[in-house]
């Protein structure tokens, strides 16, 4: 367990351990990050049956700590599950039931939800799941309400997520909530995932993603991100990648399915989010900052990306309340952060 004084967050093992799920866990808050300070996350795993355990993958665990650990824990995660129509020991369920009495946080990702569902503490709530495993946790617990559409939702402090890498956003929601943006944006940088992906968006794109990706676009697409401040126009960006207009049009669309101006449109209202959250700049600044301009061009474009205002979404999330339902986060730690190189202010066109 590493040398940290904050909140205990214990991976639950069992045979047929879903690896990548439980990998993801131990990613987040189990390695070691000494620039979060002492107050960062504690990790361990413990498993609810007797060892050795099979995981996905064809290996086997020998677990270190036994179900007992569960009683120490802030934050318990179920990193996956055996089935749907796994049964849940009773015994699994009774001390998730007492961890959570005793104010423990409950999370699962994926088919996970399976298993805080046998507990009975989702009924009457909200929960989600994989989109495929919807109906049977459907059919299985019809007490609770299942959203088969959102990357994740929250149920007073039960959390649950959708597929895999939905797992990723909610763990990184978790360290928002509970050290706050820049401590949520470092981990994710360093995951190379989006800072804070809202759990209400969609499991899954109507759009399917191309087959063939340029690798000529990818670079601008960095550049792009890295300089949004900048004024870009179609023609900059086709020469940036030593194109003709037309053949740069046609692969940028082939490449991520947005034309150029919409594209960019869409990292600079994320950009403004982030700095929102962070609550650092006013909206002049963060205009400027993501190269839209005025207040009034981010206010158009991030309320018809969004949904509401940049105001509204600065309140919302800075204050710690989440889209979904308001949660119970663990009070803000200081951490120290490696802080962000500074951006040159200048008017983008695409507004």
């Amino acid at each position: 367990m590493p040398n940290t004084t904050g909140p205990l967050v214990v991976a639950l093992l069992y045979d047929g351990l879903c690896t990548f799920e439980f990998g993801i866990v131990a990613e987040i808050f189990g390695l070691p990050r000494p620039e979060m300070g002492e107050g960062w996350y504690r990790f361990a795993s413990c498993a609810i049956e007797e060892g050795p355990l099979r995981a996905h993958g064809g290996f086997v665990l020998t677990p270190q700590h036994g179900p007992e650990l569960m009683d120490e824990a802030d934050l318990i995660v179920v990193p996956g599950w055996k089935g749907a129509s796994e049964p849940v020991p009773e015994a699994l369920c009774q001390r998730l039931r007492q961890a959570h009495a005793r104010g423990a946080r409950l999370a699962s990702i994926c088919s996970g939800a399976f298993v805080l569902a046998a507990t009975g503490l989702l009924d009457g709530g909200v929960a989600t799941t994989h989109w495929r495993y919807a109906e049977a946790l459907r059919a299985g617990h019809p007490e609770i309400d299942v959203d088969h559409a959102s990357l994740y939702r929250a149920q007073g402090r039960i959390f649950t997520s959708a597929g895999s890498a939905a797992g990723i956003d909610l763990l990184i929601e978790i360290v928002r909530r509970d050290f706050g943006a820049e401590a949520a944006n470092s981990v994710a940088r360093r995951l190379v995932m989006p800072a804070h992906r809202t759990g209400g968006q969609a499991q899954f794109l109507e759009r399917p993603v191309p087959r063939h990706r340029h690798s000529e676009v990818a670079p601008l697409l960095d550049r792009l991100r890295s300089q949004l401040q900048l004024s870009w126009t179609v023609e900059d960006m086709a020469l940036e990648c030593r194109m003709s207009l037309r053949t740069f049009l046609r692969r940028f669309r082939d490449a991520t399915g947005s034309a150029p101006g919409d594209w960019l449109i869409g990292e600079r209202v994320e950009e403004a989010k982030r700095l929102l959250v962070a609550g650092k700049l006013g909206t002049q600044e963060i205009a400027l900052a993501v190269g839209l301009g005025t207040p009034d061009t981010l206010r158009h474009h991030f309320r018809r990306r969004v949904g509401i205002s940049p105001r509204e979404y600065q309140a919302r999330f800075a204050s710690g309340a989440s889209e979904n339902e308001a949660m119970a986060p663990e009070p803000p730690r200081a951490v120290p952060l490696v802080p962000q190189p500074g951006r040159e202010s200048r008017i983008g066109r695409f507004d």
